[in-house]
């Protein structure tokens, strides 16, 4: 029981290890093709300068203006090369973090023990950033000294555009990042880039621009054609109707409430790009736990059936995430007294009330100790300790 399972825990840790891998990809490509069209670019003024035998002071000013983007392109190489460095830095980092688990030989040992608080300190910081409290993850990072296990970049970046779609109803930041990553894009088929210029087209006529929604449709909508021919069709059927119409298919286009979707499609898209689960690793392994915890009376309409200690039977907190989870498989089962939450066994028999509820010795014989009398708590009614019945476990 004390033995570490270290094939589950890493496969639990992947999005861990995955991230600033992720990270280092889309830098590395990013910057290998800003050089190669930014060379080639100054290849070809080189080439026509060569050509061209007229006026030395325009190829001196070109000269100038070539020199002047190789310096850029150089400053921005060096930017890039700190941030490789960074990613690089931290995936070392978290590789050695993890191997550690090789070492361990039991979780009873300080060294695990330790190694479990670090992880529940970055899980808290995942969670936390997620759910938009920076100041609060970046204190908690600091003082576990963990800096390097939290991707506070990423999620800023993802927290900054959802505010952009969502507040600002703006979606130039959300479609520069779809240009840089378009190739990733399409690998995984998504349709983000689409659905962007879909909202601006639709932003063009809720203004009354008719004429500026038709040359935007012509510009970017058109190159969808393959994939998305229906619904540019019904895109351009809503240069007819005023934003305030009732015909259903098309209010909902015009539904404020595409820039909430928006946003969480961009959040999503991120997540499925960087190897980030959908939803928080916190929620993944109390999930782990609550459904070897999930049994039908958690799951009854009938309240009385339900356990105080049991933390699924919580419906406002935990039970939540026990929702939609399946119901534990149990060879063996346990007996647990509904009072005190405590095991019935041969050290603590259960005890049968006449009215047929049955409780701990320990639990009746405190109360019975307290108030002279045993009450039941799902019915209310009373007896003496002598009433109850010892039952006996085959």
């Amino acid at each position: 029981m004390d033995k570490i399972n270290v094939d589950h825990m890493l496969a639990i840790e992947e999005p861990f290890i995955k991230a600033p891998l992720e990270q280092l990809k889309r830098v590395v490509r990013q910057s290998q093709k800003q050089t190669e069209r930014e060379t080639s670019q100054v290849s070809a003024a080189l080439s026509g300068l060569a050509k061209d035998k007229g006026n030395t002071a325009e190829a001196h000013n070109t000269l100038d203006e070539l020199i002047n983007r190789l310096q850029t392109l150089k400053r921005k190489l060096e930017e890039v090369r700190d941030e490789e460095s960074l990613l690089i830095q931290r995936s070392k980092q978290r590789a050695t973090d993890l191997n550690q688990l090789s070492s361990f030989e039991s979780a009873s040992q300080p060294e695990f023990q330790r190694w479990s608080r670090a992880r529940l300190d970055r899980i808290l910081v995942d969670f936390m950033l997620r759910n938009g409290n920076v100041k609060t993850a970046e204190l908690l990072a600091q003082n576990g000294n963990i800096e390097h296990f939290a991707d506070t970049s990423l999620f800023l970046l993802v927290m900054s555009t959802e505010r952009e779609l969502r507040e600002n109803h703006s979606c130039s930041s959300a479609l520069q990042w779809c240009a840089e990553n378009r190739s990733a894009l399409r690998k995984i088929q998504s349709s983000l880039e689409f659905e962007l210029r879909l909202q601006e087209f639709i932003e063009y006529i809720r203004q009354g621009q008719n004429p500026a929604a038709i040359a935007h449709a012509k510009k970017h909508l058109i190159a969808w054609s393959d994939t998305q021919m229906p619904r540019i069709q019904r895109a351009m059927t809503l240069l007819a109707f005023s934003p305030e119409t009732m015909c259903p298919p098309y209010r909902s286009m015009f539904d404020e409430a595409r820039w909430d979707q928006l946003a969480c499609e961009f959040r999503s898209v991120i997540f499925c790009l960087f190897n980030l689960p959908p939803q928080p690793l916190l929620h993944l392994l109390l999930q782990t736990g609550l459904s070897a915890l999930k049994t039908p009376a958690c799951v009854s309409d009938d309240s009385v059936e339900h356990n105080r200690n049991c933390p699924v039977c919580q419906a406002d907190t935990l039970g939540k995430l026990a929702r939609d989870l399946p119901l534990s498989h149990h060879v063996n089962s346990n007996l647990v007294c509904r009072i005190s939450g405590e095991k019935m066994d041969e050290n603590n028999p259960p005890m049968r009330l006449p009215n047929g509820y049955v409780y701990s010795f320990n639990s009746l014989s405190e109360m019975a100790a307290k108030h002279g009398k045993i009450r039941c708590p799902r019915t209310n009614e009373s007896f003496i300790l002598n009433e109850a019945k010892k039952l006996f476990i085959s």
